[in-house]
């Protein structure tokens, strides 16, 4: 299973691709290094990348879970998967992201893309910094998260 570390800010050139990180490519498993899965991401107005591995697991459980012929269950995967593209890296480790994509998440020039476990998220690096939490806030979301007995792994 791919799990993603690491923060990296990146440049757009002006045909909307960017170079992928090494340092996060190192993290793919061998078989699904050269396709991800770009899609916007439900809470934030930021993308984010699958290995094809990861999506793969995410869409099973996705199936699992609904029925495409209950209307409310139909909204929610259309509006799910509208906005999806496969991306590939060509030969120097570039991945060409859709400009409807780009647009959404108002990318232009500079971007944060921040491994977190399973996904990759890319955000405009000017909306990632106007949505920073002080070292107090993340410690009142990690005590009323995270407080309390600790399972044993």
């Amino acid at each position: 299973m791919t799990s993603f570390i690491g923060d990296h800010t990146v440049k757009i050139d002006s045909k909307g691709r960017i170079s992928f990180p090494s340092a996060l490519l190192k993290q793919l498993p061998a078989e699904s290094s050269d396709k991800f899965v770009i899609k916007t991401d439900v809470y934030e107005k930021c993308l984010i990348i699958y290995s094809m591995e990861e999506w793969d697991r995410q869409t099973n459980i996705i199936r699992a879970k609904t029925n495409a012929f209950n209307p409310k269950h139909a909204t929610f995967l259309r509006e799910f998967y509208k906005g999806t593209a496969e991306l590939r890296l060509d030969s120097n480790n570039r991945v060409l992201i859709p400009s409807r994509l780009l647009e959404y998440a108002q990318i232009e020039k500079d971007i944060y893309m921040l491994g977190q476990d399973k996904k990759i998220e890319l955000w405009a690096k000017e909306l990632f910094d106007k949505n920073k939490v002080s070292a107090k806030e993340l410690a009142e979301l990690a005590e009323e998260i995270m407080g309390g007995e600790l399972p044993e792994l």
